[in-house]
Protein backbone atom coordinates (compact mmCIF):
# COMPACT_ATOMS: atom_id res chain seq x y z
CA UNK A 1 0.00 0.00 0.00
CA UNK A 2 1.29 3.51 -0.61
CA UNK A 3 2.20 6.68 1.38
CA UNK A 4 0.00 9.28 1.87
CA UNK A 5 1.64 12.52 2.47
CA UNK A 6 0.59 16.02 3.55
CA UNK A 7 1.99 19.59 3.84
CA UNK A 8 1.19 22.38 5.17
CA UNK A 9 3.04 25.69 6.41
CA UNK A 10 5.31 25.91 9.32
CA UNK A 11 7.11 29.61 10.30
CA UNK A 12 6.81 32.02 7.86
CA UNK A 13 7.71 29.27 4.52
CA UNK A 14 9.18 26.37 5.61
CA UNK A 15 6.85 22.98 5.08
CA UNK A 16 5.51 20.71 7.62
CA UNK A 17 5.43 17.64 6.15
CA UNK A 18 3.71 14.02 7.12
CA UNK A 19 4.61 11.14 5.20
CA UNK A 20 2.23 7.81 6.58
CA UNK A 21 2.40 4.56 5.88
CA UNK A 22 -1.35 3.46 4.90
CA UNK A 23 -0.44 0.14 5.79
CA UNK A 24 0.60 -0.22 9.14
CA UNK A 25 0.01 3.58 10.22
CA UNK A 26 3.57 4.33 10.65
CA UNK A 27 3.82 8.55 10.47
CA UNK A 28 7.04 10.52 9.61
CA UNK A 29 7.54 14.22 10.06
CA UNK A 30 10.06 15.41 7.49
CA UNK A 31 11.89 17.58 9.81
CA UNK A 32 10.85 19.76 12.58
CA UNK A 33 10.24 23.57 12.21
CA UNK A 34 7.40 23.93 14.46
CA UNK A 35 6.78 21.24 16.85
CA UNK A 36 3.73 22.50 17.99
CA UNK A 37 2.33 23.03 14.73
CA UNK A 38 3.20 19.60 13.33
CA UNK A 39 2.24 17.92 16.70
CA UNK A 40 -1.49 19.18 15.96
CA UNK A 41 -1.53 17.83 12.34
CA UNK A 42 -0.49 14.46 13.41
CA UNK A 43 -3.33 14.36 15.88
CA UNK A 44 -5.75 16.12 13.77
CA UNK A 45 -5.31 13.18 11.33
CA UNK A 46 -4.89 10.37 13.93
CA UNK A 47 -1.35 9.73 12.85
CA UNK A 48 0.88 9.46 15.65
CA UNK A 49 4.07 9.84 15.03
CA UNK A 50 6.76 7.19 14.86
CA UNK A 51 9.67 8.40 12.97
CA UNK A 52 11.23 12.19 12.63
CA UNK A 53 13.06 12.42 9.16
CA UNK A 54 16.19 14.78 9.89
CA UNK A 55 17.35 16.40 6.42
CA UNK A 56 19.95 18.90 7.96
CA UNK A 57 20.94 20.98 11.07
CA UNK A 58 19.54 23.87 10.53
CA UNK A 59 17.20 25.53 13.12
CA UNK A 60 14.22 26.04 11.24
CA UNK A 61 14.61 22.20 10.65
CA UNK A 62 15.60 21.10 13.70
CA UNK A 63 14.01 23.57 16.65
CA UNK A 64 10.64 21.15 17.03
CA UNK A 65 12.14 18.05 17.64
CA UNK A 66 12.56 18.37 21.44
CA UNK A 67 8.40 19.20 21.32
CA UNK A 68 7.85 16.42 19.37
CA UNK A 69 9.84 13.71 21.14
CA UNK A 70 8.41 14.60 24.35
CA UNK A 71 4.54 14.60 22.55
CA UNK A 72 5.19 10.99 20.99
CA UNK A 73 8.25 9.72 23.03
CA UNK A 74 8.07 6.54 21.17
CA UNK A 75 9.08 8.36 17.93
CA UNK A 76 12.51 7.45 16.54
CA UNK A 77 14.56 10.53 15.41
CA UNK A 78 16.40 9.88 12.53
CA UNK A 79 19.24 12.16 11.24
CA UNK A 80 23.13 11.77 9.33
CA UNK A 81 25.59 9.82 11.00
CA UNK A 82 28.04 13.02 9.81
CA UNK A 83 26.10 15.33 11.71
CA UNK A 84 24.71 13.82 14.27
CA UNK A 85 27.42 16.21 16.85
CA UNK A 86 24.79 18.79 15.77
CA UNK A 87 21.52 17.15 15.43
CA UNK A 88 19.16 16.44 17.81
CA UNK A 89 19.74 12.83 19.86
CA UNK A 90 19.34 10.46 17.01
CA UNK A 91 18.10 6.76 17.78
CA UNK A 92 18.66 5.72 13.87
CA UNK A 93 22.34 7.52 12.50
CA UNK A 94 22.41 7.00 8.32
CA UNK A 95 24.32 7.21 5.71
CA UNK A 96 24.58 7.16 1.60
CA UNK A 97 22.29 3.86 0.55
CA UNK A 98 20.83 3.43 4.22
CA UNK A 99 17.28 2.13 4.34
CA UNK A 100 14.91 3.82 6.69
CA UNK A 101 11.61 1.80 7.02
CA UNK A 102 8.54 3.92 7.68
CA UNK A 103 6.28 0.75 8.85
CA UNK A 104 5.98 -1.12 5.40
CA UNK A 105 7.52 1.89 3.59
CA UNK A 106 11.07 1.87 2.52
CA UNK A 107 13.26 5.26 1.95
CA UNK A 108 16.81 4.94 0.55
CA UNK A 109 19.09 7.60 1.90
CA UNK A 110 20.71 10.11 -0.61
CA UNK A 111 23.83 12.32 0.97
CA UNK A 112 23.60 15.59 -0.68
CA UNK A 113 26.13 17.65 0.62
CA UNK A 114 26.42 21.59 -0.69
CA UNK A 115 23.63 23.60 1.82
CA UNK A 116 25.47 21.96 4.77
CA UNK A 117 27.73 19.34 4.59
CA UNK A 118 26.11 15.98 6.26
CA UNK A 119 22.43 17.40 4.57
CA UNK A 120 20.49 14.07 3.20
CA UNK A 121 17.44 13.51 1.22
CA UNK A 122 14.61 10.56 1.28
CA UNK A 123 13.72 8.85 -1.89
CA UNK A 124 10.70 6.26 -0.93
CA UNK A 125 11.34 4.63 -4.90
CA UNK A 126 8.19 3.00 -4.43
CA UNK A 127 5.96 5.57 -3.90
CA UNK A 128 7.59 8.05 -6.07
CA UNK A 129 8.79 10.22 -4.16
CA UNK A 130 11.58 12.41 -2.30
CA UNK A 131 12.16 14.52 -0.08
CA UNK A 132 15.31 17.12 -0.66
CA UNK A 133 15.38 19.56 2.34
CA UNK A 134 16.65 22.47 1.41
CA UNK A 135 18.97 20.81 -1.21
CA UNK A 136 16.40 21.42 -4.27
CA UNK A 137 13.84 23.98 -4.33
CA UNK A 138 11.59 23.99 -6.95
CA UNK A 139 12.75 26.40 -9.77
CA UNK A 140 16.06 26.60 -7.49
CA UNK A 141 18.42 25.46 -4.99
CA UNK A 142 19.93 25.70 -1.82
CA UNK A 143 22.62 28.31 -0.87
CA UNK A 144 25.89 26.47 -0.53
CA UNK A 145 27.18 27.19 2.72
CA UNK A 146 29.02 24.87 3.52
CA UNK A 147 29.78 22.21 1.18
CA UNK A 148 31.40 23.63 -2.69
CA UNK A 149 29.77 24.47 -5.78
CA UNK A 150 31.08 21.32 -7.28
CA UNK A 151 29.29 19.56 -4.44
CA UNK A 152 25.74 21.28 -4.63
CA UNK A 153 26.31 20.67 -8.50
CA UNK A 154 27.29 16.47 -8.51
CA UNK A 155 24.38 16.61 -5.26
CA UNK A 156 21.42 18.16 -7.90
CA UNK A 157 22.41 15.91 -10.52
CA UNK A 158 22.14 12.98 -8.55
CA UNK A 159 18.52 13.75 -7.59
CA UNK A 160 18.22 14.96 -11.17
CA UNK A 161 18.68 11.53 -12.18
CA UNK A 162 15.96 10.30 -10.43
CA UNK A 163 12.58 8.79 -12.26
CA UNK A 164 11.02 11.56 -13.98
CA UNK A 165 8.26 10.76 -12.60
CA UNK A 166 9.11 10.98 -8.32
CA UNK A 167 7.38 13.85 -6.59
CA UNK A 168 9.39 16.30 -4.94
CA UNK A 169 8.78 17.62 -1.20
CA UNK A 170 11.17 20.51 -0.49
CA UNK A 171 11.34 22.23 2.95
CA UNK A 172 10.39 25.73 1.40
CA UNK A 173 7.73 27.49 -0.89
CA UNK A 174 10.11 29.16 -2.55
CA UNK A 175 8.97 29.10 -5.98
CA UNK A 176 7.59 31.95 -6.66
CA UNK A 177 10.39 34.00 -5.97
CA UNK A 178 12.32 31.16 -7.93
CA UNK A 179 11.14 31.87 -10.97
CA UNK A 180 11.56 35.67 -11.47
CA UNK A 181 15.40 34.49 -11.13
CA UNK A 182 15.28 31.80 -13.38
CA UNK A 183 13.06 33.88 -16.58
CA UNK A 184 16.45 35.57 -16.32
CA UNK A 185 19.14 32.96 -17.19
CA UNK A 186 16.62 30.94 -19.27
CA UNK A 187 14.42 33.31 -20.89
CA UNK A 188 13.82 31.50 -23.88
CA UNK A 189 12.65 28.10 -22.82
CA UNK A 190 8.61 28.30 -23.11
CA UNK A 191 7.76 25.40 -20.63
CA UNK A 192 9.41 27.43 -17.79
CA UNK A 193 7.36 30.67 -19.06
CA UNK A 194 4.27 28.42 -18.72
CA UNK A 195 5.46 27.57 -15.68
CA UNK A 196 5.87 30.99 -14.16
CA UNK A 197 2.71 31.97 -14.77
CA UNK A 198 1.06 28.71 -13.51
CA UNK A 199 2.65 29.24 -10.24
CA UNK A 200 2.06 32.77 -10.24
CA UNK A 201 -1.76 31.41 -10.69
CA UNK A 202 -1.22 29.17 -7.52
CA UNK A 203 -0.06 31.71 -5.19
CA UNK A 204 -2.44 34.36 -5.74
CA UNK A 205 -5.58 31.71 -5.45
CA UNK A 206 -3.30 30.92 -1.96
CA UNK A 207 -2.20 27.38 -2.94
CA UNK A 208 1.21 25.56 -2.72
CA UNK A 209 3.63 24.87 -5.61
CA UNK A 210 4.26 21.62 -5.00
CA UNK A 211 5.15 19.16 -4.78
CA UNK A 212 6.75 18.95 -8.55
CA UNK A 213 8.38 16.38 -10.19
CA UNK A 214 11.87 15.55 -11.36
CA UNK A 215 10.96 15.88 -15.24
CA UNK A 216 9.04 19.34 -14.28
CA UNK A 217 12.40 20.92 -12.91
CA UNK A 218 14.95 18.92 -15.26
CA UNK A 219 12.72 20.92 -18.09
CA UNK A 220 12.11 23.91 -16.17
CA UNK A 221 14.79 24.71 -13.07
CA UNK A 222 17.59 26.81 -14.61
CA UNK A 223 20.59 24.70 -12.25
CA UNK A 224 19.43 21.75 -13.99
CA UNK A 225 20.06 23.33 -16.79
CA UNK A 226 23.33 24.38 -16.60
CA UNK A 227 24.84 22.15 -19.44
CA UNK A 228 21.66 23.43 -22.05
CA UNK A 229 23.03 26.03 -25.01
CA UNK A 230 20.68 28.64 -24.76
CA UNK A 231 20.99 28.76 -20.52
CA UNK A 232 24.47 29.36 -21.29
CA UNK A 233 24.08 31.89 -24.15
CA UNK A 234 21.74 33.88 -21.67
CA UNK A 235 24.41 33.90 -18.59
CA UNK A 236 27.09 34.96 -21.85
CA UNK A 237 28.92 31.67 -20.78
CA UNK A 238 28.87 29.89 -24.50
CA UNK A 239 32.17 27.76 -23.70
CA UNK A 240 31.69 27.58 -19.88
CA UNK A 241 31.93 24.08 -18.40
CA UNK A 242 28.39 23.02 -16.25
CA UNK A 243 30.53 23.71 -13.05
CA UNK A 244 31.40 27.25 -14.01
CA UNK A 245 28.00 27.72 -15.41
CA UNK A 246 26.81 26.31 -11.80
CA UNK A 247 28.99 28.30 -9.79
CA UNK A 248 28.29 32.03 -11.20
CA UNK A 249 24.36 31.18 -11.55
CA UNK A 250 24.16 30.51 -7.85
CA UNK A 251 26.08 33.96 -7.21
CA UNK A 252 23.62 35.73 -9.25
CA UNK A 253 20.74 33.98 -7.66
CA UNK A 254 22.92 34.93 -4.14
CA UNK A 255 22.22 38.68 -5.43
CA UNK A 256 19.17 38.66 -7.08
CA UNK A 257 16.21 40.97 -5.70
CA UNK A 258 12.58 39.50 -6.82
Amino acid sequence: MPIEVVQFTCLTDNFGLLVHDVATGATASVDAPDGAAIAAEAERRGWPLTHLLLTHHHLDHIEGAEALKKRFPQMKIVGAKKDAHRLPPLDIAVGDGDVVMLGASRARVIETPGHTLGHVAYHFADDDAVFVGDTLFSLGCGRVFEGTMEQMRLSLETLANLPGETRIYCGHEYTQANAKFALTVDPENPVLLDRANSVNELRAAGKFTLPSTIALENATNPFLRVEDPLVKKAMGMDDANPFAVFAEMRERKNRFVA
